[in-house]
């Protein structure tokens, strides 16, 4: 196979779509997933297209009546079936060269970038994403594409050891095995590609289970890793509820690895049943979970008040709040409170809550009924317990799962709406006498995903950043917006397992190494020497 040959990696830039071209090409890809909406999809277990009858419908959360897709489900038998198929394929896929499984990214990537606005276009129908959101979550799947491409070839070079006498040693990094990979419904393209295209660049295969909220975007990517030249079997794509196909593929004695990214309850448990060994299995199963945070803005009183309202409102309102790096709590020092909380208050009156398929739409529907109705108690339970409503809180289910952004204010460290992550557009503002007392309430929770401070003190910056324990700290910025390769992503405590996607250390996650020491003999020339791997 001819050697591909790639420069340094960039990021994808995003799309400017006031451009009248690029809003032409956006809308006519829209038209296009339009005319595609409703149809079947089957299961994929070892290169085979399999139907079972029990039918998964996806809908659009903006328009509920809107079926997006309707996917076969698989059995428990199915599911054990695909470990199987998966761990044959592996037996092959294993052996292939890096700068092969590389190559195969970058075609994937190149794929992807032609059709960059028909990717976006699934997004905004399966979960009601805006057109920037949904064109920034696809420039993250090709970076996640071009940068691990890059990065196997960077683990596959040759690594460095301390040299002895005598001897001619060699480490080199191996796959682990048949990979579980669980991604989330909120970057349905980004994190689900970045989660299996790592496994399989690394020499790993896959069962690939979607969010049953966005299985759609998951299938379109998998008909793009076969049209590559991805082998039948090294991506097996099914869809089931996670307590009865997620439990056998986890469980399975096949299963080397799961790769989770989710709630913190579903992470727990996956890493709790992971823990068990079955009988058969000959390893210990490795865990990668990603599993959400309640992220922090300090907005100190030293600062720009209206850029620190800005961030705020942006990283909490950005795609319904429904990121793991979105700000929820904002807490603010002193007497920067109250004109802080009117920045954020006029803000949030400006953003206009629609159709995604609109391009003036910010904000639109939560992903389905049950997190409609969660983040609607958690509004009630924020003002139950003291806090003030000052901007929204109003919802409509009628035709989606529309809620306003909401900024619940005077919310007391300990409250519910400052403890749990809710994980849609509620913002409760929190008051600190100090800044000493603002980095102890922001490090009040069990989680440790992201953060931000926004301050003119250098002193301050630098205290935050030695003691704000998060996994991604921003300083005068924005908390959301991480870039491949720019801000390795992946939080602390009850945020994961200190993984960072997007990073130079991501794929080792994914392999193990081995070391390989050969004894020379006296005389003996490099010609003579074997290739021992």
């Amino acid at each position: 196979m001819q050697q591909l040959k790639h420069d340094e990696f960039r990021n994808e830039p995003f799309t400017d779509f006031s451009k009248e071209e690029n809003a032409r090409a956006m809308r006519e890809a829209l038209a296009r997933v339009q005319s595609e909406l409703g149809r079947e999809y089957p299961l994929v277990i070892g290169g085979e297209r399999v139907e079972t009858g029990d039918i998964l419908e996806s809908r659009n959360p903006a328009k509920k009546t809107e079926v997006v897709g309707r996917f076969h489900k698989a059995t428990k038998e199915l599911a054990s079936s695909a470990v199987e198929k998966a761990n044959e394929a592996f037996q092959t896929w294993r052996n292939t060269l890096p700068q092969q499984r590389a190559d195969l990214l970058f075609r994937v990537a190149s794929l992807l970038r032609e059709r960059k606005h028909y990717f976006s276009a699934w997004m905004i129908h399966e979960v009601a994403k805006s057109w920037p959101e949904a064109d920034g979550d696809t420039a993250e799947a090709i970076d996640f594409l071009e940068f691990y491409a890059r990065e196997m070839l960077r683990y596959a070079e040759g690594q460095p050891l301390t040299r002895v006498e005598g001897e001619d040693n060699r480490l080199t990094y191996i796959p682990l095995g048949v990979g579980v990979v669980i991604p989330p419904w909120n970057f349905p393209l980004a994190i689900m590609a970045g989660m299996t295209v790592a496994s399989v660049v690394t020499g790993n295969t896959v069962v690939l289970k979607p969010s049953s909220d966005a299985p759609a975007i998951a299938y379109k990517f998998f008909e793009l890793l076969e049209e590559a030249g991805l082998p039948p079997g090294v991506v097996n794509f099914t869809v089931g509820a996670g307590g009865e196909v997620g439990d056998v593929v986890v469980d399975h004695p096949l299963t080397r690895y799961v790769a989770f990214t989710g709630s913190k309850e579903i992470g727990l448990r996956i890493n709790e049943r992971a823990a068990k060994v079955h009988d058969g299995q000959i390893w210990i199963k490795r865990v990668v979970a990603e599993m959400g945070g309640k992220d922090a803005i300090v907005v100190d009183s030293d600062t720009d008040y209206d850029e620190a309202a800005a961030g705020v409102v942006a990283s909490a309102f950005g795609f319904q709040g429904q990121k793991c790096s979105a700000c929820s709590r904002a807490i603010i020092v002193g007497e920067a409170y109250e004109p802080v909380l009117r920045g954020i208050i006029e803000r949030t009156a400006k953003l206009k809550v629609g159709d995604p398929e609109d391009p003036t739409t910010g904000m639109s529907a939560v992903i389905n009924e049950k997190a409609f109705k969660t983040i609607n108690k958690y509004v009630e339970w924020g003002q139950e317990d003291g806090g003030r409503l000052v901007a929204g809180g109003g919802s409509d289910g009628e035709q989606g799962f529309f809620i306003e952004p909401t900024v619940i204010a005077d919310v007391k460290p300990g409250d519910r709406v400052e403890q749990q992550e809710i994980f849609g557009p509620v913002l409760a503002c929190i008051k600190a006498r100090d800044f000493d007392e603002a980095l102890q309430i922001a490090n009040g929770t069990e989680y440790g995903l992201t953060g931000a401070v926004y301050t003119n003190d250098p002193e301050k910056l630098s205290r935050a950043a030695r003691e704000f324990h998060v996994g991604n700290l921003y300083l005068n910025r924005k908390c959301t917006g991480a870039l491949v390769g720019v801000h390795p992503f992946g939080g602390f405590n009850m945020s994961g397992t200190d993984s960072k996607a997007g990073g130079r250390d991501y794929l080792g996650l994914f392999m193990q190494a081995k070391v390989v020491s050969e004894k020379v003999r006296p005389g003996q020339t490099k010609a003579e020497k074997r290739d021992v791997i």
